[in-house]
């Protein structure tokens, strides 16, 4: 089995989809990935030689942040927004679509399952 940046990837998927399997790297860079090191995507994983695999190793480690290193790096920027309290930052924080989204309806995804408000009636929305 391919294992690649941590991630051991497909072993019956062809290399370009496989590649997406590590974080950080979706279908353009996983084409650019396999231009540069030469190596065919249409190529099972279980496929690849072992000099295939330390070149894409190689291109991987000394070109792109991906997996532990990018997560870290994307936290610490939301933690960053949060600390000197800007509009995203406070947004993050209480939970709330970041990117100007509808909160009146919708955002269930950020906001979580409803919580039912006491004393509060649902009334009618008047057009």
């Amino acid at each position: 089995m391919a294992r690649i940046a941590g991630v051991d990837l497909p072993k019956d998927k062809r290399v370009e989809i496989a590649l997406t399997y590590i974080y950080g790297v979706g279908r353009s860079t996983a084409q650019e990935i396999l231009e540069e090191t030469a190596v065919n995507p249409d190529t099972r994983t279980h496929e690849l030689s072992d000099e295939d695999l330390n070149k894409l190793r190689r291109v991987i480690e000394n070109r792109y942040k991906v997996e532990g290193a990018l997560r870290t790096e994307e936290s610490m920027n939301i933690k960053r927004l949060m600390d000197i309290g800007c509009y995203r930052g406070i947004r993050h924080k209480k939970g709330l679509p970041v990117r100007g989204q509808r909160t009146r309806t919708n955002a269930r995804t950020r906001k979580g399952p409803r919580k039912t408000v006491a004393g509060k009636k649902a009334t009618k929305q008047k057009k």
